[in-house]
């Protein structure tokens, strides 16, 4: 009788999510804390699951000839070269939803912040000063741009309302907003937006989406908020732009290299950063090991997929 498929765990996931995959129809090998023979691990493998940590690279799918699919428990799948993914005609699958509730609540909190100078006020406080003076802005009132209008700044724009904020988004994939956020052009989305709030995936087409000339188009005054990949931004660019003040402050979550290794940016006072913490929550994390298990358990079953990734290459 034949083994069971072979499901190698790269990444950490979700403790009873892991529980589940092991009782159901395949072997199930974690590698999660030995990342030094996960290459060994793979040769048996038929399926894998990733979250950041791992780069599926064609090189790593050399490794696994027997490989049917690649499951990344989180929502972007940039660290997976889908090319050869596809050329190896490997199926790969995401948690699309995940997340969506956590990098919506941070993206607001990072708003505030901003607004608020929250991190100079609590820094002030914890060193013994009492600075009482008027440190920043009210949200309502404010327009918010999103650059990107999927799941995660739709949720942001629904969590706005109550503040009293507008919101504007600019998406070459959308064409009608499924709520009363106004549909624009990029240009004219950094003209007008008090916060310009980036969402979108990372593609070739957009590496350094946020340049001198994109910065240079914002309004005096502006912010910038970025939760959703770092190459979007021209992170040289974007120092420059703020000793313009366009934009006045910048809340990063994401940089270009991760940990970032250039201390100017991070040192800037008019940049908060953090990082890359928008699915760190225990909920999302739960969700996220929940719901790409349940996707694995489905492609084991040969049942229809829900969150399959669309790939390029042959077909």
């Amino acid at each position: 009788m034949a083994e069971p498929p072979l499901v190698v765990v790269a990444d950490p996931i979700d403790p009873a999510a892991l529980g589940t995959l092991r009782a159901g129809p395949c072997r199930v090998v974690d590698a999660s804390g030995r990342p030094a023979e996960l290459e060994r691990e793979l040769a048996p493998a038929w399926g894998l699951i990733v979250r950041s940590r791992t780069k599926v690279t064609a090189g790593l799918l050399a490794k696994a000839p027997g490989l049917a699919l690649v499951a990344r428990a989180g929502v972007g799948v940039d660290n997976i070269d889908l090319t050869a993914a596809a050329a190896r005609r490997v199926r790969v699958v995401n948690a699309p939803t995940a997340a969506t509730a956590s990098v919506a609540e941070l993206t607001l909190a990072l708003y505030l912040t901003l607004l608020r100078r929250l991190d100079l006020a609590a820094a002030a406080t914890r060193a013994g000063r009492w600075e009482r003076g008027p440190l920043g802005h009210e949200l309502a009132g404010r327009t918010v741009g999103f650059v990107g209008y999927g799941r995660i700044a739709r949720e942001v724009a629904r969590r706005l309302e109550p503040f009293g904020a507008g919101a504007i988004a600019f998406d070459p994939f959308v064409a009608r907003a499924v709520d009363t956020t106004e549909i624009v052009g990029f240009v004219e989305l950094l003209g007008r937006a008090d916060i310009v709030s980036v969402h979108a995936a990372l593609t070739p087409s957009n590496r350094h989406l946020f340049d001198a000339r994109a910065f240079a188009a914002m309004r005096p005054g502006s912010l910038f908020v970025n939760v959703a990949r770092g190459p979007l931004v021209d992170e040289r660019a974007l120092l420059t732009a703020l000793g313009a003040g366009r934009p006045a402050g910048a809340a990063l979550d994401v940089f270009e290299a991760e940990p970032p290794t250039d201390r100017e940016l991070l040192d800037h006072p008019r940049v908060v950063a953090t990082p890359h913490l928008g699915a760190s929550t225990e909920e999302a994390q739960r969700r996220a090991g929940t719901e790409i298990v349940a996707e694995v358990l489905r492609a084991l079953r040969g049942e229809p997929l829900k969150a399959e990734v669309a790939l390029g290459g042959p077909g």
